[in-house]
């Protein structure tokens, strides 16, 4: 791993992980994951998260190199899921003096992963904006519930003026990766934190009243320049804006033929001067791409076969995605294609009516087996409708 510094007292002490094929089980990361640990020196020593078990003898070697013979005095959790918290324990029966600093809801959830001896004597339970003193620095910590558990807090430290962000402004990717921080932050957002936009948007008022000069976040880079960048994407994806003007086409093809309808409707909607086309096939495309292209692009074409008088799986999953993650605020034209019964739209239409603020562009185009002529132009005619609405 490439040398990580924050400043002369807070010590990098993470690791990354790049043979992990699934992150948390379902998220492809073709660059792996980093798990971000740090260590504050004072007065008192302080451990600003563990990290994930499948890296934990390199977080303990690490630990105890920076802590250089000297104990740690306190842990602070900031979110209790085990890539971040598989370790405390260890540490707890490492250094027993060490006290464990967490919310009411994070020492309700703690018996549930862990057995600590005489946990009672050694939880500081914090509240919203209280603060901790350790010899220089002082810590103040901010209840972030739902970004993305119940638990979750975000850790000020005042004197450099840090955020220990938990999994806020986090990424995919190792830190030894170079690539662009927004592609894959975004794919993380809005599969990770997404459905929760009004506890972000929560977080980023309490962010607001600070001077913030750093964030530390539980999974990808420290970030330390132009942090107003950061903090003006997150804000847009919490609070479902549209980031970029564009049409997506997400299309799902038993046999080929709604995929030559989609594709007809790329080539289309670029001859009518369309911005940016983004066409995408479910059947093969990464669920958190397609996830993460959905929310970026302010207007989104389905197209799919009827499937057992429904929808075509790969898109019936992909819909009910969109709904679990708030998908909203967005203008979508439907294509449905079938032989003898095409139904698909009034399926998507049904799963869609439970998003907010969805546009339904019209015509709704209806392909029977294969396009013709007829359905070619109302391909034109959906083109005309989504690119001026």
């Amino acid at each position: 791993m490439k040398d990580i510094t924050i400043s002369k007292d807070i010590v990098y002490i993470g690791a990354d992980d790049k043979t992990i094929d699934l992150f948390e089980s379902q998220y492809i990361v073709p660059n792996g994951i980093s798990y971000n640990s740090y260590l504050i020196k004072d007065e008192k020593n302080v451990v600003m998260d563990t990290i994930d078990k499948r890296k934990s003898d390199e977080w303990l070697e690490n630990l105890e190199k920076a802590l250089g013979g000297e104990k740690v005095d306190y842990l602070v959790v900031s979110h209790l899921e085990p890539d971040h918290a598989y370790n405390i324990e260890v540490l707890a029966e490492k250094y027993p003096d060490m006290k464990i600093v967490g919310n009411m809801k994070t020492f309700a959830f703690l018996p549930q992963f862990f057995d600590i001896k005489n946990i009672e004597k050694r939880k500081i339970v914090v509240t919203e904006g209280q603060e901790l003193n350790i010899g220089k620095h002082t810590l103040q910590f901010f209840m972030a519930p739902m970004v993305h558990w119940p638990e979750v807090m975000v850790t000020y430290e005042k004197t450099e003026k840090i955020v220990f962000s938990a999994d806020g402004f986090g990424k995919f990717g190792s830190l030894d990766t170079e690539e662009d921080w927004t592609c894959e932050a975004r794919r993380y957002y809005f599969n990770i934190v997404g459905k929760y936009g009004v506890q972000v948007q929560a977080l980023l008022k309490k962010l607001a009243t600070l001077d913030v000069k750093m964030i530390c976040p539980l999974h990808g880079p420290i970030l330390k320049e132009n942090l107003r960048y950061y903090i003006e994407k997150y804000d847009v994806w919490s609070s479902y804006k549209p980031e970029d003007d564009g049409v997506y086409i997400a299309y799902a093809s038993i046999h080929g033929n709604t995929a030559d309808a989609a594709k007809e409707l790329v080539e289309i909607l670029k001859q009518k001067g369309a911005k940016k086309v983004v066409i995408a096939d479910l059947s093969r495309e990464d669920m958190a791409e397609a996830i993460e292209d959905a929310f970026r692009y302010d207007k989104m074409i389905l197209a799919t076969s009827t499937y057992d008088a429904g929808i075509f799986t790969p898109m019936e999953q992909f819909l009910h995605h969109l709904l679990n993650k708030n998908y909203q605020n967005r203008k979508i034209g439907l294509i449905e294609n079938g032989t003898w019964a095409p139904t698909a739209a009034k399926s998507m239409k049904s799963i869609l009516a439970n998003m907010k603020d969805i546009t339904i562009c019209e015509p709704v185009v209806t392909i029977k087996s294969k396009l013709n002529l007829d359905t070619k132009e109302e391909l034109n005619k959906l083109a005309d409708f989504i690119l001026n609405i």
